[in-house]
């Protein structure tokens, strides 16, 4: 390698590790000091909604969250695990999968997904998600609730919507 590819790559990876500084996220979602970055992904597929009767509340419908199904890739755009659920389940191409439970969200922009930060159940397997600890998704883009309308008509319709997110890995340091 010569020295104009490793300032190259350098830069490279000043970028990378600046794009998801702590400091650019709102508090909620923020990973607890003591954590890095274990691995970085882009989650790309869609999510489920059904048109259901509002809890607690006689005669209203609304457009409820069923699940997720999208593929995880690398920042090459190589696929590297899948994400799905329920429960949310993120499951690396070795097999290697973790579990969460939502800790916080935060409002990202209008149309889009909010921003999660989501405490990881221990890894089942070993692999690429043995020992991570947090989740985050940032980068949203869709994935809301459809617009259309949710009524007692077509209560039980299900709608897809696209979304792309990236879910970015934390293990302790």
């Amino acid at each position: 390698m010569n020295i104009t590819q490793l300032i190259g790559l350098t830069g490279l990876l000043a970028v990378t590790s600046t794009t998801f500084a702590q400091s650019s996220y709102p508090d909620a979602i923020k990973v607890p000091d003591g954590h890095k970055i274990a691995m970085e992904t882009t989650g790309v597929g869609e999510i489920t909604y059904e048109c259901r009767d509002k809890p607690n509340v006689a005669g209203q419908t609304e457009w409820t969250f069923v699940g997720p199904k999208a593929v995880l890739n690398d920042r090459s755009g190589k696929q590297v695990g899948t994400y799905f659920g329920p429960p949310a389940t993120w499951q690396a191409k070795d097999g290697s999968k973790v579990t969460g439970t939502q800790l916080a969200v935060a409002p990202s922009s209008p149309g889009n997904l909010p921003y999660q930060l989501v405490k990881a159940n221990p890894a089942e397997g070993k692999g690429a998600m043995t020992g991570v600890s947090y989740i985050q998704r940032v980068a949203l883009k869709g994935g809301v609730a459809p617009g259309s309308e949710c009524t007692a008509a077509n209560k039980g319709k299900q709608e897809v919507v696209k979304y792309q997110a990236d879910y970015i890995f934390w293990a302790v340091n």
